[in-house]
C-alpha cells in the first residue's frame, strides 16, 4: 500500500510548475516576475527570472511573432530572398546582442584594494556604446567618460571592466538619461569613491531617420556625485579633460 506523503504546499508547488511548463518561455518568464512583485521594464535585468534553455525559446517566440509584423507589413517573405530570414534575423539580434543586457546576468567583476592609497582623478574614456530608444526602438550611439575619484577604501577595478559594464547597461532599450544614472550607481556600488562623474553623448537615430530628421543633433548629459558635485574646481577638471578628447 503506498502512502501520499505530498503536503499541500508540495502539491501546490508542483500544480504551479506544471502550469507554468504549459505557458509559452514569455509567460513563464512574466510569471516569475510578477510572484516576485519587481517591475520589468524596457531597461530593467531579467537575467534571474530566466532559466536555462529559455532564451532560445523567447528567441523562437519572437521570430514568430516577427513574421507576422512582415506579413502586415505587406511584405512577401515567401518569395523575398532579402526578407525569407529576416524574423530570424531581428529575433537573434534583439536576443542575443542590442537587448542583451536584459537577459544576462552582470559581468563579473574582480574588486582590488586600494593598496597605495590612490586619492587623484582617474578618468577612462571615451568607451564607445550602443543602446536603443525605447520609444522608437531606433539606435542611440555614443561615447561615454567616467570620471573617479578614489580613496582608501575604495575597490579599484581593471580599465576593461568599465567597458564590459557600461555595455551591459547599455545594451537594454531606454533613454539615454535614465542610462547613465544607471550605469553611475553601477560604478559608484562598485568602487564606493569620494566622487564619480560620468558624461555621455549620443546621437539618437529617432531624430536623423524620422521626425524633425536632424543630422547633427546629439544628446549630452553628465551625472555627478560626491566630490565632483561638491568641488567646482574638480569638476571643471574633469570637464576640461574630458573636451579636450571630444576634439
Amino acid at each position: 500500500m503506498s502512502v501520499n506523503t505530498s503536503t499541500p504546499s508540495n502539491k501546490a508547488r508542483e500544480t504551479a510548475e506544471r502550469d507554468l511548463a504549459a505557458m509559452s518561455a514569455s509567460e513563464r518568464v512574466r510569471a516569475r516576475i510578477k510572484a516576485s512583485g519587481k517591475r520589468f521594464h524596457a531597461n530593467d535585468n531579467i537575467s534571474e527570472f530566466v532559466r536555462d534553455g529559455e532564451i532560445g525559446e523567447l528567441q523562437n517566440e519572437v521570430e514568430a511573432k516577427m513574421r507576422e509584423v512582415l506579413k502586415s507589413l505587406v511584405i512577401d517573405t515567401e518569395s523575398d530572398h532579402n526578407t525569407q530570414d529576416t524574423a530570424k534575423r531581428v529575433a537573434k539580434m534583439y536576443l542575443n546582442e542590442i537587448f542583451r543586457g536584459r537577459y544576462i546576468a552582470q559581468p563579473p567583476v574582480t574588486e582590488f584594494p586600494n593598496v597605495e592609497h590612490l586619492n587623484e582623478l582617474m578618468i577612462v574614456g571615451p568607451i564607445t556604446i550602443r543602446s536603443a530608444c525605447s520609444h522608437h526602438l531606433c539606435p542611440i550611439i555614443g561615447r561615454v567618460w567616467i570620471g573617479v575619484m578614489p580613496n582608501q577604501h575604495s575597490n579599484l577595478i581593471g580599465l576593461s571592466k568599465y567597458a564590459r559594464l557600461a555595455e551591459w547597461v547599455m545594451s537594454r532599450p531606454q533613454i539615454q538619461e535614465e542610462a547613465v544614472t544607471m550605469l553611475a550607481n553601477l560604478l559608484q556600488d562598485k568602487i564606493q569613491p569620494d566622487g564619480l562623474a560620468l558624461v555621455m553623448e549620443a546621437d539618437h537615430f529617432c531624430m536623423h531617420w524620422r521626425g524633425v530628421k536632424d543630422m547633427d543633433s546629439k544628446m549630452i548629459n553628465s551625472v555627478m556625485r560626491g566630490s565632483f558635485l561638491k568641488d567646482a574646481n574638480l569638476r571643471r577638471e574633469f570637464l576640461a579633460l574630458v573636451d579636450s578628447r571630444k576634439s
